[in-house]
This record gives structure tokens, C-alpha cells and sequence, in this order.
């Protein structure tokens, strides 16, 4: 599940599984695999790197490499 907000503001939440397209119209329009739209107030990147993160959590991307922390 992804938060994201509507273009008055107000946050809900979608989830990233169900998500078909993303594109901008200028403004950034996800449709959902049921036909469903949603006008959205973060830009198509900023989109992308909720449901990337999402896919992580959920293990469908596996782990980020790189990063800070070295092992040794």
C-alpha cells in the first residue's frame, strides 16, 4: 500500500498491486487493473519511488544493493 494524496490535499492510501498505468496530464493520474482513476498531487517520480519502496517491503523487488552500511 502506497500514501498518497489528493490534488486538495487530503491522503489516501492505494494499493501498488492493483496499480495498471501512471502518467501526468500535467497532473499525475494513476489507474488502477479495475478501470478506477485517481488524480494525485506527487509528481510520477515521486509515485514510482513509494511503489518501488512498497515492492521491497513486500519483498517482490528483494533486497536494495548498496547503500551505507558495509559488511565486513
Amino acid at each position: 500500500m502506497i500514501r498518497v494524496s489528493r490534488l486538495n490535499g487530503k491522503p489516501f492510501i492505494i494499493n501498488a498491486l492493483y496499480i495498471e498505468t501512471i502518467e501526468s496530464f500535467p497532473d499525475t493520474t494513476i489507474t488502477l487493473t479495475n478501470g478506477s482513476k485517481y488524480i494525485v498531487k506527487e509528481k510520477e517520480d515521486k509515485v514510482l519511488e513509494l511503489i518501488r519502496e512498497f515492492y521491497q517491503t513486500v519483498n517482490l523487488l528483494g533486497q536494495q544493493i548498496g547503500g551505507n552500511d558495509s559488511e565486513e
